[in-house]
């Protein structure tokens, strides 16, 4: 028994089509993510009680530093934490991850300098004359706001590790695309 296939009457471009339905199963998953929707929209856009995803990586992004942060415990916030920890490998691995995520969209991905942000790698500063100012800065903020203050969402240990990166950073004289910026000032003691 041979099927013959069934052409429609139809005809465009002298290309005639033919009568092949779309399987159930097709029609039976279309309608499935359409039902499945409409709860998802509930549950998650609609319900305040159920976490959103920046609300869960941000859950895991502090377990993990709480975690890393376990290592060292709560460190003291001034010139001579920040110079050890420019020194150390480890730590400014966990420094260049949080400037990236935090600091990277201004400043660039190594501190080279953004759109806004000035190059943090040269030796030129506006707003620093010691180590221990970076700290003050990524708390505080500057230029009016257009640095914002960070000190309500950073704990000391978060501040110390950033100001260790920026310290390490110094003297790479990464290019970018603003010119220097401020003065030039003298090392910052033993880190680089």
């Amino acid at each position: 028994m041979s099927h013959e296939p069934k052409v429609l009457d139809h005809e465009y471009d002298g290309i005639q089509e033919y009568d092949n339905p779309t399987p159930g199963w097709w029609h039976a998953i279309f309608w499935a993510t359409i039902l499945f929707s409409i709860p998802y929209f509930v549950i998650y856009e609609m319900n305040p009680e159920v976490p959103t995803i920046q609300d869960t990586l941000e859950a895991t992004r502090t377990a993990e530093l709480r975690k890393q942060f376990a290592e060292i415990g709560e460190l003291t916030l001034d010139e001579a934490t920040i110079l050890r920890f420019a020194d150390d490998p480890k730590w400014l691995a966990v420094g260049a991850s949080m400037f990236r995520s935090r600091c990277a969209s201004c400043h660039g991905q190594q501190g080279e300098g953004g759109s806004v942000g000035p190059n943090m790698t040269d030796h030129h500063y506006k707003n620093v004359k010691v180590a221990m100012d970076l700290a003050k800065v990524i708390q505080n903020g500057a230029a009016g706001g257009a640095m914002p203050a960070w000190g309500h969402q950073l704990s000391t240990n978060e501040v110390v590790m950033l100001s260790s990166f920026l310290v390490a950073q110094r003297g790479k004289n990464l290019p970018g695309p603003r010119p220097a910026e401020g003065e030039v000032i003298p090392p910052f003691g033993p880190a680089k």
